[in-house]
């Protein structure tokens, strides 16, 4: 797996603070590009909008499949592809991110269009990763379920989870790190291991209820 790219440390804590409609718009052009791309094999561009779409931001874009069984909603996931670090503007992040989602992921075969009816697009726009530079056995204690993502490096291999991750599968923030440590393919309990280095993130998270349904701004996190 490819490395994570180290950065300078920052006030991760800062979030950019999108509204609703900012948020909205970023999933709606993450499904256009990749219903246009499936249709036509062509990235879209896009020229004049808000300058807040032209910050530098990491992004990630989730693709699930959207099933109702028993009057149950059932997702189930088809993609997920980003850029943990902001090393393009917010609105070129989220057309790759979602056309890599869409086509890229190996775990799953590339996205069809008539496929598109039947998914729903969730994009994390996250802050810029932070070191924890602390004694191992206190990094559970600085993790916060539902406010921080995750990455871990060691030597060549890394992996990334999202904050929601963690919260979706009820962990706690040592089973959090644990399984971060199997994303990147290593032992569950490399988190410990000097050498090993984490990274913590946040991410403001919009996401679509149904297919190109209402769209929201998840919280997950509740400072208490």
């Amino acid at each position: 797996m490819e490395k994570y790219r180290k950065r300078n440390k920052t006030n991760i804590y800062i979030m950019m603070g999108l509204s609703i409609q900012q948020g909205s718009f970023l999933v709606k052009i993450a499904r256009k590009a990749v219903e246009e791309y499936l249709k036509n094999e062509r990235i879209i561009k896009l020229t004049q909008i808000d300058p807040i779409y032209k910050i530098k931001r990491g992004v990630f874009t989730t693709i699930e499949e959207y099933k109702i069984s028993n009057g149950m909603v059932n997702k189930e996931l088809r993609g997920c592809i980003g850029f943990p670090y902001p090393s393009e503007e917010l609105i070129n992040l989220t057309i790759k991110s979602a056309i890599l989602a869409a086509t890229e992921d190996p775990r799953f075969p590339p996205l069809e269009y008539d496929e598109l009816e039947k998914v729903v697009f969730e994009l994390s726009i996250l802050t810029e990763p932070k070191l924890l530079d602390v004694d191992k056995k206190k990094l559970p204690s600085m993790i916060k379920i539902g406010r921080d993502g995750l990455i871990i490096e060691r030597g060549l291999m890394s992996g990334l989870l999202l904050p929601q991750v963690a919260v979706e599968n009820e962990w706690d923030a040592e089973t959090f790190l644990c399984n971060a440590c199997l994303k990147a393919g290593l032992t569950p309990d490399a988190w410990l291991l000097k050498g090993t280095k984490v990274y913590i993130f946040q991410a403001e998270i919009f996401a679509e209820l149904e297919p190109k349904g209402r769209i929201i701004k998840r919280n997950l996190y509740r400072n208490e």
